[in-house]
Formats: C-alpha cells, structure tokens, sequence
C-alpha cells in the first residue's frame, strides 16, 4: 500500500484510481542512458561539460524538472560529491506541455529522446588521469493512462584530466549542440549535487532556439526597439506597435535622394582639401590631360577615367568593409576600436592645425612615367587610384565616416546602403573630367586654404570627440554586476515574465500579444530596464494583456541567437520586441 500511495501522490485523481492495477501490470523497460563528454580530455582547473542523453521507451513519458504541480515527481539528476570536480550547473531541455484527461493544467514532460547536461569544475590540484563521477538519474515514467513506479538508474562519466599545454579534442558535438546550455541551474541548496532548484530557468538561447525560430514566424512584429527608454518612450513604443506606427529610418520616407546628395556633395568638397587640391595640376600634367591631350574631348575622357579610379577605389574599400558587417558590425561595437578612430581623428586634427604633419603627396614624386605613356587611359586609372590612396590624411574622416554610417544601415538591412560609398568616390571625381578637357577653372591655392584646413580640423576634432564618447560609454555599459543582472531577471522570472519558448506557446494559446526582452548579463541598461521602465506602474498597465518573455542573448554571436537578433533588426542590448499571434 506504501507504494501504491507514493504513486499516487504523483499523478491526477484519474491517474491515482488505476493507480494499484498498474502495479499489477509489467512495468516498461527503463530508460536507455548514454553519458557523454564534449572533449576527449580536460584541464586541471577547468570547466567540463558532460551530457546524459535519456532515451524514453515509446510511448512514456516523464515529469520535467520544475512540474507545474507539487505533488508530481519530477527527474532529478545527482553525482556523487567528489573533492577533484565540483557541479557547477544542470541543464535540463525545454519541457513540452501535455494535455491528459482528468487534469485542468497541462503536465510539464519530457517525452522520446532528450539530453541533459552538467557543467563541472575540475579541480586545480586534480591529479592527472582518469577522474571518475558517478551519480544517479530518479525518474517516474508515465504513459497516457498511468504512471509506473519511480525509478533511479546509476550513471556514470569518466573525465581524462590533462596538463594545460595539451590541446583538447571535441567531440558528439551532435548532442551537445542541442542542450541549451543558458538553461543551466546551480545544484540546490540541500545537496551540492542535486539538479532540483526553486529558481526558474532562464530563457533558452541555443538549440531549443531553433524550435524557437520556427514558433516566431507564427507572430507577426508589430514593433521593435533598442537600448535605454523612459517610462514615457516605452509607452509610445507600444502605443505605436499597437497601432501600426513604426519608427521611420534613414531611408524610410525620409528622402534617401537627399542622402546621396549630401554624400555626393562630400566627395565634391573633399577636391578642396589641402591634400587634394595641390596635386591637382601634377596630377594632370602626369596624366596628359588639359592641353596635352590633344583635344578637349580625349582630355576628358582621361580626367573621366582618373577620376573613375578614385571612385572605384573609395567605393571597393567601403565595399569590403561593409560585407564583412558580420564581423565589423561586432569590432564597431567595441570599445577599443572607438577608441582607435577617437585617437586617429585626433592626430588627423591635429595635422590640419599644423600642429603635426602629415603628408602622403610626396610619394608621388617616387612614381616616375615616361613621356611616352603618358596620356594613356590606363596610365590616368592607376594614377587616380594611387592619388585616392595617397590623399588619405584630409579625406580619411570623410571617408570612415560615410563607411561607417553605411556599415550602420547596411547591417539594419538598407541593401541602398552599399552605394553609398560609390557615391562618395563618384562626387571627388567629378571636377577631374572637366579638369581634364581644360575647362575647368580650379581655386589657386591661397591663405584662404588655412581657414578651410581649419574649419576641417575643428570638424574632424568634434568627431574624435563623439568615437571617444562611444569609447566610454561602452566601457561603463560593462561596469555592471552580472550577478545583480542575474538575480534582476530571476525575480522577474518568478512575478510572471517566462522563457521564449513557454511564452510563446501561451501566447498562441491565448491568442496575446508578446513582449520579448532580450538581454545579457553584461548590458548595464538592461539592468537599469528592469529596475526603473519596466518596474513603471503605467508600463506595467500598458502590459497588463502582454505575455512578457525573458530572453538571453549572452551570447549574441551564438548561430542560433543571431539570428533571432537580426529578425528584429538588433543594433545592441536590450533589445524589444512586440508581436501577435498570426494564425490559428
């Protein structure tokens, strides 16, 4: 009867009725285990990674580790204490909801094939070699009718522990790419070595992402929106994604004409440059055009071509940069490259204020041509392009800027953008066919030209200033407890707020609009969110409806996680989403 009476307590009214029949009955064969390491090997004083893959037998399923009712049993993994290797963490899978006749709330299970991971830490004095866990897995298996007796199966990993200098190998990667690592829970406070914990679990950011991914393109974005917001701008913020209003961009309904026309004009003016404007008789003289062409239209021609090279050149540069977005969209983000462009615009200012010199044109006189080729069209190219290069210390801002701003708008998905630095070649290049064909009345060099190399430096100097600014509001956005962080969202976790993939399930069942709040343990403003805007008594109406989901980009340049960012446009942390349910 003891046992009928603990099997009871673990399922629904209907369930407990067949509960002493099923005693009766052959129980199923237990879950196959496979344990598993991620590398063949591992440092003293590193973490480890160990995964236990469960196989179910068909048709059975088990309570998750966190059921929505008290009285369920819930999978419980443990190891054995061990003074050489210490459990940090246990990563359990999402659970499935499961509808069962005789219970009003659906069952929280796991069902098939799912892994469970352990994150260890070996210890710094662990000896080298074979370093043993042993621990057990207590399970109940239920079918759709009944649930069986509990059992506990043993389990057991043997870690290969390695002097530091050797290098690991990696291996079933398979399995370990399909625990969501994020969802980890530190052993609970009754024993070192217990996987069951009071704390919610975190948002899952990796392979249940992928399930994820598909779930969102069952919600439509109403809207979307980056960094630090008032009380009163999150609430235009969903005034506006509940109403169809969405933030206008650069290039949307704003005039991108009016864009390439400023760039366009910025190349033009960059011709007037004390770097530039100098060179421009050598350069002509070099190429054959004006009088020593042989006629307007071949001068012309020629200054076309030197000056397409130039295009070509600023345009190929902003090109490559802009693509690799992947990659310089993340060093952009940091703070030692704002850093790096501060001090470059600073030192550039300070060449326009004489204060340094800088100067590139007097490797032109090492490029010798002979009169013979002169006046060549390919002569004219690959003087344009190296007078491109060599004019880098007056249009080096010019330039960086407008890659920079199309580097910005590419990555937000303004294809437009990749233009742009065309644009700016093609402005500089301009003037050159008239130049060329001799009709062209160019500004003699003059004082006049120190106030304009000092208009450019008080220009170039205020924008050191804004990329030192960037430098430092980076550094300080990392001067945040991640702990604080942490225990931040664990609270909000527990008063409501859920994980993607629970909340995005609610939402379709309750056909509800979804807030999602992506963050890390890093983002200093996620922080002050959740502690000021999102604590508002207003915001919190404003919500009231919403299924509000916590989700963890710790990681964002995780696979799985980027591209969950780059579905809602992300710039940077924290990151805001409002969706609706689409569909049935």
């Amino acid at each position: 009867m003891t046992s009928v009476g603990r099997t009871c307590r673990s399922v629904t009214l209907l369930l407990c009725l067949a509960g002493a029949s099923a005693l009766a009955q052959t129980a199923p064969p237990p879950a196959e285990l496979t344990p598993l390491t991620a590398t063949d090997a591992v440092h003293a004083g590193d973490e480890a990674r160990l995964a236990l893959e469960v196989k179910l037998p068909a048709g059975l399923h088990t309570n998750s580790n966190h059921p929505r009712e008290s009285n369920f049993i819930p999978i419980e993994l443990t190891l054995d204490p061990s003074s050489a290797a210490q459990v940090e963490q246990f990563v359990f899978p999402a659970p499935t909801d499961l509808t069962q006749a005789g219970s009003t709330v659906p069952l929280s299970v796991f069902t098939g094939e799912f892994a469970i991971g352990v994150v260890v830490k070996v210890a710094a004095t662990a000896p080298s070699g074979d370093l043993p866990l042993k621990g057990t897995l207590h399970y109940q298996a239920c079918d759709e009718r009944l649930c069986y007796a509990p059992k506990t199966l043993p389990v057991a990993w043997t870690l290969h522990v390695v002097p530091a200098r050797t290098k690991l190998k990696a291996q079933h990667a398979d399995v370990f790419g399909r625990i969501d690592w994020t969802r980890g829970e530190k052993p609970s406070a009754a024993t070192s070595t217990s996987s069951t914990s009071s704390t919610p679990s975190t948002p899952s950011t990796s392979s249940t992402l992928n399930t994820s991914a598909a779930a969102l393109d069952k919600f439509a974005v109403l809207g979307t929106t980056n960094g630090y917001l008032t009380a009163g701008e999150f609430l235009t913020f969903i005034h506006n994604a509940e109403n169809g209003i969405t933030e206008k961009g650069m290039f949307e309904g704003r005039g991108p004409l009016a864009i390439i026309l400023i760039v366009f004009l910025g190349g033009l003016a960059l011709n007037l440059t004390p770097c530039v404007l100098p060179m421009i008789p050598i350069n002509l003289a070099i190429i054959g055009a004006g009088t020593k062409a042989g006629s307007r239209g071949r001068g012309f021609l020629l200054g076309g071509v030197y000056g397409a090279a130039m295009a070509v050149v600023y345009g190929v540069i902003g090109l490559v940069v802009i693509l690799t977005a992947g990659t310089f969209g993340t060093i952009n983000s940091t703070w030692w490259f704002n850093a790096a462009i501060a001090v470059l615009f600073v030192a550039l200012a300070l060449a326009m204020f004489d204060v340094i010199t800088i100067d590139f044109s007097s490797f032109s006189s090492n490029i010798n041509v002979g009169d013979s080729r002169r006046g060549t069209f390919l002569v004219a190219f690959g003087m344009g392009a190296v007078a491109a290069l060599l004019a880098g210390a007056c249009v080096a801002p010019v330039v960086v800027q407008v890659v920079l701003f199309s580097s910005d708008l590419y990555a937000k998905g303004t294809g437009a953008a990749l233009a742009l630095p065309f644009v700016l070649g093609i402005g500089m290049a301009v003037p050159w066919p008239l130049a060329g064909a001799g009709i062209a009345a160019m500004p003699k060099p003059g004082a006049w030209m120190v106030r304009v190399k000092q208009v450019f430096g008080v220009f170039i100097l205020a924008t050191a200033v804004y990329y030192g600014y960037e430098a430092y509001t980076i550094v300080s956005s990392r001067w945040v407890d991640a702990a604080e962080v942490n225990a931040t969202v664990q609270e909000m976790l527990r008063e409501g707020w859920h994980p993607l993939d629970e909340g995005l399930a609610m939402a379709r069942r309750e056909n509800k609009n979804v807030l999602i709040d992506m963050w890390a343990s890093w983002c200093k403003d996620c922080l002050t969110m959740d502690q000021t805007t999102l604590k508002d008594t207003q915001v919190n109406g404003a919500l009231a409806n919403y299924v509000k989901i916590k989700l963890d980009a710790e990681d964002p340049d995780a696979p799985a996680m980027k591209a969950i960012l780059q579905r809602f446009k992300s710039a940077g942390l924290p990151t805001y989403a409002i969706l609706k349910p689409q569909g049935k």
